[in-house]
């Protein structure tokens, strides 16, 4: 089950996602009424943490409609409800998160393309950072936009995000997905080259606040289309990925090529910090990203992330 945000004339409004269109879920569920005489208790609001598990108090409900739309009686209602994605806006997924947590370095041959070694992880930890979600994350479809103060090294990075779905603190590596909400695709832009102030009297760590800088550019965060169950995903390691630029692949790999897996970032995260419903982890990206030939997005540029079974997040470059 995927679902989304879009704008509709009302405002934001959740639907069900899919290639073919998205379905609003509160016209669903007058349709369902409407076919079996049946009521389900679904929330009239466009958060999506309601519908999903482990916690949302509407996730059997919605399960239910999801199944009815797949049904043959709900194949006329069907067509008729859905909406072409050309003709919606889609939204992110989760447009306030308490946290945005990201991770640097968690694919080796990422690593080894950009000059470094690859540690074991039992010889490391994940490299964890943060982006300012209420300007960072920018909608499916929606345009990245080159800084102005740093505009020649802008690149791409491909990743698979997990979004929490319950409290969760010092919890074990073997019951950390208990506690997932559901997975959706981000793409965490990053300038290579910015240097703040390039006549500064060089500092021991300028180098990494010059990196940590570059992750921080207003619109460097898309996030979407969708997101999907976690009870759809037994196994986020299993999940083959490509990013596109201008419909050329330029990263093609899988989750399974993490060195640390999903399970064990929310474990080694809730260590020291309480997670949240809706906060989100992304998860490192794979190699292939722009910096290793010099090949960056320019104004015109249109990136494509995809994971299998999430979808596709588009991304114009202006």
């Amino acid at each position: 089950m995927r679902l989304c945000r879009f704008q509709s004339s009302s405002g934001p409004t959740a639907g069900f996602y899919a290639e073919q269109g998205v379905t609003p879920i509160a016209a669903a569920a007058a349709a369902y009424r409407s076919s079996t005489g049946r009521t389900l208790d679904l929330p009239t609001g466009d958060s999506l943490l309601e519908l999903l598990p482990p916690d949302g108090s509407a996730a059997s409900a919605v399960r239910t409609l999801h199944e009815w739309l797949g049904s043959d009686a709900a194949r006329a209602s069907l067509a008729t409800l859905r909406q072409s994605l050309d003709s919606v806006q889609l939204l992110v997924p989760f447009p306030r998160p308490n946290k945005l947590f990201l991770l640097a370095g968690n694919y080796a041959d990422h690593i080894k393309e950009g000059g470094g070694v690859a540690a074991e992880r039992a010889e490391t930890f994940p490299y964890v950072f943060m982006k300012p979600p209420t300007t960072t994350l920018t909608n499916p479809g929606q345009p990245v936009r080159i800084p102005g103060v740093s505009p020649r090294a802008i690149d791409w990075e491909l990743e698979l995000a997990v979004v929490i779905g319950r409290v969760c603190k010092s919890v074990r590596e073997a019951d950390a997905l208990r506690y997932v909400a559901g997975y959706t695709v981000i793409n965490d832009i990053s300038d290579r080259k910015f240097h703040p102030n390039p006549q500064r009297k060089k500092r021991e760590k300028d180098v990494f606040f010059d990196w940590l800088h570059g992750k921080w550019h207003d619109s460097f965060c898309p996030c979407g289309p969708c997101v999907v169950s976690a009870d759809d995903v037994p196994n986020p390691q299993t999940l083959p990925m490509r990013l596109k630029l201008n419909g050329e692949t330029r990263q093609d790999a899988s989750t399974a090529l993490m060195i640390f897996p999903v399970a064990a970032v929310i474990e080694f995260i809730s260590s020291f910090v309480t997670l949240e419903p809706g906060d989100i982890i992304s998860t490192g990206t794979p190699a292939g990203v722009g910096n290793t030939t010099g090949t960056y997005v320019k104004p015109g540029d249109w990136l494509e992330a995809a994971i299998d079974g999430i979808g596709v997040l588009r991304s114009p470059v202006v």
